[in-house]
């Protein structure tokens, strides 16, 4: 199988608008989580998928691959665009505001693969053990939910499983928006329209299970920083210091 790494990287993001372009230390976002999954030496390319020449540039000029996409929806839709024409069987897709992923989450995403010899699974992703009635309640932190085998039942920004039953302890999990994925479910996932579910939660993994697709979710006690509010970008600075 060949393997690459795409990192979608939208300039314009809702919540924190140019965050990718923003310093880590002497690097950006961008340059920080590029440089981070090529270390790693898992992957035979790695690109940034961008609309943004500015970030196609900050990629380039460090002597990078960068693809130039149009305007998409979600970062699954960009993938898909900037992968259309290159030779690959599976693509793992980092998050440019994931800019501190290690190498051991990669790896146990990729080995899903090695282990589904009849290609029953579409695509694989991180969830990651949530604590604390703030972290739970966060709807900027995607909630998931599996069945008895790992596979995804459903993601939502609001706190699932509902705990009706106070006297039990209730888990919950954070789906930490790393994934890899069949070439082929990917392009499937571009041609099909977006569904009630997905445009009601701004979940694009949920459009895959609305199609029937299998989403495999391991869990990782990986603690990394998604940038999402400038908050997060404090975060990350503190633990590039310390």
């Amino acid at each position: 199988m060949k393997i690459i790494a795409v990192i979608p990287a939208r300039y314009e993001a809702s919540r924190f608008p140019g965050k990718l372009m923003q310093l880590l230390g002497k690097k950006t976002v961008i340059a920080t989580t590029y440089e981070n999954v090529v270390e790693t030496a898992l992957f035979e390319e790695v690109f940034v998928a961008t609309d943004s020449e500015i970030i196609f540039n900050e990629i380039t000029t460090l002597g990078g691959n960068a693809v130039m996409t149009g305007e998409h929806e979600t970062g699954s839709d960009r993938i898909a665009a900037a992968v259309a024409n290159i030779d690959c069987d599976i693509i793992v897709n980092v998050q440019g505001d994931e800019p501190f992923l290690k190498k051991g989450p990669l790896q146990q995403l990729m080995s899903v693969f090695e282990d589904d010899p009849e290609e029953k699974i579409s695509l694989a992703s991180l969830k990651i053990k949530l604590y604390g009635k703030e972290e739970v309640e966060n709807p900027n932190n995607v909630k998931v939910i599996t069945d008895n085998q790992g596979f995804a039942l459903y993601f939502s920004r609001s706190p699932i499983p509902f705990a009706r039953e106070q006297n039990l302890e209730t888990e919950y999990f954070k789906h930490i928006g790393v994934y890899a994925f069949r070439k082929k479910a990917l392009l499937k996932f571009a041609a099909l329209p977006m569904r009630p579910l997905e445009i009601a939660e701004k979940i694009e993994c949920i459009r895959y299970l609305e199609y029937g697709m299998k989403i495999k979710m391991i869990e990782t006690d990986f603690l990394g920083v998604g940038i999402d509010v400038p908050e997060d970008l404090e975060k990350a600075r503190a633990i590039l210091k310390g």
